[in-house]
């Protein structure tokens, strides 16, 4: 029997990688036997670069600007002239060196290892968004890519969304041709109610007041920058760097769970796969939008190969389950109700509630 164990990562727990062995470990507490290939996974945000190194991508680090302009060492994972650049790498909120700076956080870290990445030979940047620290439109990853961004008075700006209000012109004579695919898991706009700013601001620290400056700002760089673009799906993703590499970069939008099976050779690894281990931190509504379970348990049915998931808890019914293809969920909470103790022993968890996926499944399949 040959099992597949590709879950995403536990937040705030365990990595997808560490998710995977420990699941791989009690599968074979009961049933030796059994060939356990690991393959993490992840839909873009937190968890991209590692998905890729599991795959046989190398990790290259490199120097880059942390979310407050502090120096960081950030990475990218190479296969080939493909570059897989995790925004949270540089960008990302475990990145700030304090309290959340919402005004004047960056996204140019991010544009220091695409540019890096693309100064070493690669021809394909897979730009994995998501947890980022910033609301700057994106224009930060720009600035580093060597756009200008300039004032009425022809100075450069400061970084920062807030600074966007006082954007005058747009110098893109140096920002090189770059072929970008966005990895990415949420539809929302650039402004408005539903966009950048207020959905995603107050998580980086923003203020109701501040909140509203940066949404006026983002809106006014969106008139310079790409006014059609602004009200495209996943425009507003990880602050705006979504509008920015579409807009000015002519980046190409796709789930990013999607893009990430691609990109891992997922259906040759489903090959001679009996069954799909899959799984995240929580099963809940937002799994069926497109979240890595999601993802993998439909290319797992497209084969005909079923699913079950682990996670921390589930709040999906056997109906919602069954209707993403998943046969069975197994939760954490199935063996110790305290979520606390559920997130402090998560690893020794996931391998016992990997005896009960092995002992079901492996007793209807005899």
């Amino acid at each position: 029997m040959r099992v597949l164990v590709a879950p995403d990562k536990f937040k705030g727990s365990l990595t997808a990688g560490e998710v995977a062995s420990a699941v791989a470990s009690g599968l074979a507490d009961v049933h030796p036997a059994v060939a356990a290939r690991t393959l993490p996974v992840a839909d873009g945000g937190e968890g991209t670069l590692d998905a890729a190194v599991a795959a046989g991508y190398a990790r290259v680090p490199v120097p880059a600007r942390g979310p407050t302009g502090a120096p960081v060492t950030a990475c990218y994972a190479v296969r080939g002239d493909t570059a897989v650049v995790e925004l949270a790498e540089a960008s990302g909120l475990h990145r700030l060196p304090g309290a959340p700076e919402p005004l004047v956080a960056t996204s140019a870290g991010t544009g220091d290892v695409i540019d890096t990445a693309v100064r070493a030979g690669c021809r394909r940047i897979v730009l994995g968004v998501g947890g980022s620290a910033c609301t700057d439109g994106g224009a930060g990853m720009l600035t580093a890519l060597g756009a200008r961004l300039l004032d009425s008075a022809g100075r450069e700006l400061p970084a920062g969304g807030a600074a966007l209000s006082r954007l005058a012109s747009l110098d893109l004579s140096d920002v090189p041709e770059v072929d970008i695919e966005l990895a990415c898991d949420v539809d929302n706009p650039l402004y408005g109610p539903l966009g950048a700013a207020a959905v995603y601001g107050p998580q980086k620290g923003a203020s109701p007041a501040e909140v509203e400056t940066l949404d006026a700002a983002l809106r006014h760089w969106a008139s310079i920058a790409g006014p059609s673009f602004a009200e495209r799906p996943g425009a507003g993703a990880a602050g705006g760097v979504g509008f920015a590499a579409m807009a000015v970069l002519g980046a190409r939008m796709r789930p990013g769970i999607e893009l990430l099976l691609d990109l891992l050779d997922f259906d040759a690894a489903l090959a001679g796969a009996s069954l799909v281990i899959t799984g995240e931190g929580s099963l809940d509504e937002q799994t069926l939008s497109g979240k890595a379970p999601a993802g993998v348990a439909r290319a797992a049915a497209a084969r005909g190969i079923p699913c079950v998931a682990v996670s921390g808890r589930c709040r999906l019914s056997p109906a919602q389950l069954a209707d993403a293809g998943i046969s069975a969920a197994y939760a954490l909470t199935d063996l110790e109700p305290d979520p606390a103790r559920c997130m402090a022993e998560a690893a020794p968890l996931l391998r016992r509630l990997a005896h009960r996926v092995a002992a079901d499944y492996f007793s209807l399949s005899r």
